[in-house]
């Protein structure tokens, strides 16, 4: 079971960079729908929290899920640059 162990471990960081990935997904999207001074400071925000759990996922002996996860939070600011050029909220 040792081993069952330090699995989890292993996978806990790419997890929690994949939760804030969807979180900051989700953010982008409600910034988007509801452009306001707040919903872009969430998802600014939101992103900030996803870069640095990837951060903490990278180095993982598995490394397609972080790239995956780091091209998903690209978009997410590249979605939000776009919305916030669209809605002078822009940083």
């Amino acid at each position: 079971m040792p081993s069952e162990n330090t699995s989890k471990q292993r996978q806990n960081p790419i997890s929690q960079a994949q939760n804030s990935a969807q979180r900051a997904e989700n953010a982008v999207n409600q910034a988007q729908t509801h452009p306001n001074q707040t919903t872009f400071q969430q998802a600014e925000h939101a992103i900030n929290r996803a870069e640095h759990a990837l951060d903490q996922a990278r180095g993982s002996e598995n490394e397609e899920p972080v790239q995956r996860i780091e091209e998903r939070i690209k978009q997410q600011i590249n979605e939000l640059k776009e919305a916030e050029n669209e809605t002078n909220y822009g940083r």
